[in-house]
């Protein structure tokens, strides 16, 4: 049901209906502030970061070609929005090290701890800007090395490497608040 209204929605923004727009931006808004919150960690930022896609979102709306659902569709021009913001703010710098590091392809994510969800979410804004970056697109957002390097301009190596090095620091850090939990 909420497909149909959500695709004749998108029809009538199309035509010019700000009503229409309006039903998409309050059915819509929550989850795209989270997906902005999670990349920008402040709370102002990711507000405007919002808006400003929703922006971008209704100028290219007739680009929208229904393949995929409009959640997809809007959370893609959400995390660019956000990604574009952060290189602005502060480019996206790599340590030589990074890039000369062979890292093994690996999915191995299991810690031997339980933690929750919410714990692994702080830990991973916790992680330094880049680390945090390519660990969202990979394990959040479900994009591979090749469309990472792509969004970050960066090597597919530098992120494979940021990737592994993320993962070992929230390995420990994950394993360090449960023992700290534990005593």
């Amino acid at each position: 049901m909420k497909n149909s209204t959500t695709n004749s929605n998108i029809k009538k923004s199309i035509a010019g209906s700000k009503r229409a727009q309006l039903w998409l931006y309050d059915n819509y808004c929550n989850a795209m502030f989270t997906v902005c919150y999670r990349y920008l960690n402040n709370t102002e930022d990711a507000k405007d970061i919002m808006q400003e896609g929703f922006i971008k979102a209704f100028k290219n709306l007739d680009q929208f070609n229904y393949t995929v659902t409009f959640g997809y569709w809007l959370k893609r021009i959400m995390i660019n929005t956000a990604i574009d913001y952060l290189k602005k703010q502060q480019p996206i710098t790599i340590a030589f090290d990074e890039i000369v590091l062979e890292t093994p392809d690996t999915n191995d994510w299991i810690i031997d701890t339980p933690v929750s969800k919410a714990q692994i979410i702080e830990a991973i804004q916790a992680l330094p800007e880049t680390y945090k970056l390519v660990t969202n697109l990979y394990l959040i957002e479900g994009y591979d090395h090749e469309e990472i390097s792509n969004i970050l301009n960066i090597p597919v190596k530098t992120s494979r490497t940021q990737l592994h090095r993320a993962r070992l620091k929230l390995r420990t850090a994950l394993e360090t608040l449960y023992h700290e939990a534990r005593h």
